[in-house]
């Protein structure tokens, strides 16, 4: 009797392995990629970035927190059931630093409840330093702008940012650092301190924080206040889109 042959057997194939999703597989928290921002609200907020999934965004958010850019800056536009706004030196949503505007990097990474995500104008190349925070999901707003980071500890302290666009007494970014720096907590008396310097104004320069200026790119721009007393025509404004549908209370 000849050989029994399983008809099909030398056509079988393998199971194909798939890469990973990176948005479903999160790295180990690394001092050097996460952004640690002490609040006017009570704590520090910890974020982990991203440099996997936007290189260019993370990248700029750790030059401009080492420079102390986001030093007393405010959290310009706040909405209920939406996400904190911050990152303008002119506390407007129309400023930004003096380094060039990036290109997009949007992916995978979706805007849930943490998400930070960089603010842009209505064109896609145009996220410089504001950034948002996700107070609930928004999945509208995936891959239209670029998320590259979350938050991965008080996030109690994002919740208490005051509401308002703008806010009457806004909440503010007391230093924003980066975890492989060791920066430590400012002490009350270091918040007491930053927050009787008028918001977007160079902050008193605490303990372990870069004195910004030692860059070529590193100033923030001139303050402008929120209500210039000319009116002029606006620039486009770098907001996430506010029309987007808000949650049934």
């Amino acid at each position: 009797m000849g050989a029994l042959l399983v008809v099909g057997a030398a056509n079988a194939k393998e199971p194909v392995a798939h890469a990973p999703n990176p948005a479903t597989v999160v790295p180990a928290l690394e001092p050097e990629n996460t952004l640690d921002l002490d609040l006017s609200t009570g704590g520090r907020v910890v974020i982990q970035l991203r440099p996997d999934i936007a290189p260019n965004h993370v990248e700029r958010i750790k030059t401009l927190a080492r420079q102390g850019f986001y030093n007393n800056l405010v959290f310009h536009r706040v909405i209920e059931g939406f996400m904190a706004q911050t990152g303008d030196p002119q506390g407007t949503g129309e400023g930004g630093s003096t380094l060039p505007d990036l290109k997009a990097e949007f992916n995978a990474l979706p805007h849930v409840r943490g998400a930070v995500s960089a603010a842009r104008t209505s064109e896609p190349d145009t996220a410089n330093s504001q950034f948002f925070i996700m107070f609930v999901p928004r999945l509208t707003l995936d891959n239209k702008y670029t998320v590259f980071g979350r938050v991965v500890s008080g996030m109690q302290y994002v919740d208490a940012i005051t509401r308002g666009e703008p806010p009457a007494n806004p909440s503010r970014i007391i230093r924003a650092s980066i975890g492989s720096d060791n920066v430590p907590p400012p002490t009350p008396a270091e918040v007491a301190a930053v927050m009787a310097t008028p918001a977007g104004h160079a902050a008193p320069v605490l303990p372990g924080a870069s004195q910004p200026g030692a860059g070529p790119a590193s100033a923030a721009p001139e303050f402008v206040p929120a209500t210039p007393p000319v009116p002029a025509p606006a620039p486009e404004t770098t907001e996430p889109e506010a029309d987007t549908p808000q949650p049934q209370s």
